[in-house]
């Protein structure tokens, strides 16, 4: 497997600028490195790790960290997904002064975003992307004329937006067909959402809300060009593109094609 640099290394090496990739931050060694830099600041975007105490307090202003939602709701590793999958209408970029907490730090500069209907995690990701690096270069000038104005976050507010597990993917069509929409939504691209059809795990990148009669949980009621329609606990969900082990995502006319699925079917429920 050929590793390629991030277009963030990428960047950076184009214009000379030096590249740390330690796989730690508590290495003395590598805060000695990081104090030569004589940082004003530090600027933190999905690290993924906290850092240290020794760390935080090494820039002058200290660190600022780009969050993908508007704190204190979703703290946590997986802020954009959680927000789809609990129906969220909108989030935003919280830039935040870091502390020794889980994104716990004053907040110093918020944008909303709107979460579309058919907004995905990948979709939000790539807008709250933008959006971030927008905020960040703001935050930073207003730093440096003063006009930062830092707030405390209320943690009685506070969600947690825990790590992505696979397993959470498996769709359970005893829910509401609202419900299983949003998670196809959520877990796109990862860790995807996806359902048993008798020994064949199936892979749900596309879906939408349909209606139709009433049904057992899991069953095929209807098949057209472009959905399979499936029913909920509530409501029918219509799978519009589907991946079987090893092949391609296909829309569902292709997916038909070699995929034995018809009306009166079922999907396993969990």
């Amino acid at each position: 497997m050929l590793l390629n640099a991030s277009p963030v290394k990428q960047l950076a090496l184009q214009h000379g600028l030096q590249v740390l990739q330690p796989p730690t931050l508590k290495n003395e060694d590598v805060q000695q490195t990081i104090t030569r830099f004589n940082a004003d600041v530090m600027v933190v975007a999905a690290y993924g790790l906290i850092l240290p105490k020794t760390v935080l307090q090494l820039p002058r202003h200290g660190c600022l960290n780009i969050h993908a939602s508007l704190l204190p709701r979703w703290r946590g590793a997986a802020p954009i997904q959680r927000a789809i999958l609990a129906g969220d209408t909108e989030t935003g970029v919280t830039i935040m002064q870091m502390d020794e907490g889980l994104d716990t730090g004053d907040m110093l500069l918020k944008r909303v975003c709107t979460i579309e209907a058919n907004d995905t995690s990948m979709s939000l990701h790539d807008k709250l992307a933008e959006l971030g690096a927008q905020a960040i270069i703001e935050a930073l000038q207003d730093m440096e004329h003063g006009n930062l104005h830092p707030e405390h976050q209320n943690s009685q507010q506070a969600t947690y937006a825990s790590k992505l597990t696979k397993a959470e993917a498996q769709l359970d069509w005893t829910k509401d067909a609202k419900q299983l929409e949003l998670a196809v939504r959520g877990y796109f691209p990862f860790p995807t959402a996806y359902a048993q059809f008798g020994e064949t795990t199936i892979k749900i990148l596309q879906a939408s809300l349909g209606t139709g009669k009433e049904a057992a949980a899991g069953n095929v009621i209807a098949i057209d060009k472009e959905r399979i329609h499936v029913a909920c606990g509530k409501g029918v969900l219509r799978l519009e593109i589907l991946q079987k082990p090893g092949g391609k995502a296909l829309p569902v006319a292709q997916f038909v094609q070699s995929f034995p699925v018809k009306v009166g079917d079922r999907f396993s429920t969990n």
